[in-house]
């Protein structure tokens, strides 16, 4: 499920000035049109991006700053490309503990088999480019 460019601006609380800035957001848009899509958002989108809203911030203040970084940026370039199952993995992934993840995503323990899912792959991935 693909989320509208000025929808993730909700999730990022990223202003249209600075998106326009940031070759990752493509196209540059002048005009903040939400108010006309609050009006067509579904209850299941309105959800969905409170979701994804939520995770980005529990994933930006966690107890230690190496998994505040990791885990943060990671979230917001990935949570909203996320299908709900890999949200369901994430979210349980940060249940596990800081200390614990970010033992995991460095190597210096085995990971769980109920944490060794594609999300982890994707996080080990980021990590690894950043």
């Amino acid at each position: 499920m693909s989320i509208p460019p000025l929808l993730l601006d909700r999730l990022t609380h990223i202003s249209i000035a600075e998106r326009t800035m940031d070759p990752l957001w493509g196209a540059i848009v002048v005009e903040d049109h939400m108010t006309g899509m609050d009006a067509e958002m579904t209850d299941v989108n309105e959800q969905r991006i409170n979701r994804v809203r939520r995770l980005v911030y529990q994933a930006s203040y966690t107890a230690m700053k190496e998994t505040d970084l990791l885990l943060g940026h990671f979230a917001k370039h990935h949570l909203p490309t996320l299908s709900d199952d890999q949200l369901t993995d994430f979210e349980n992934l940060l249940e596990a503990g800081d200390d614990r993840i970010y033992a995991w995503v460095m190597g210096n323990d085995p990971v769980p088999a109920e944490h060794d899912t594609h999300v982890f792959k994707l996080i080990k991935d980021f990590k690894e480019v950043k």
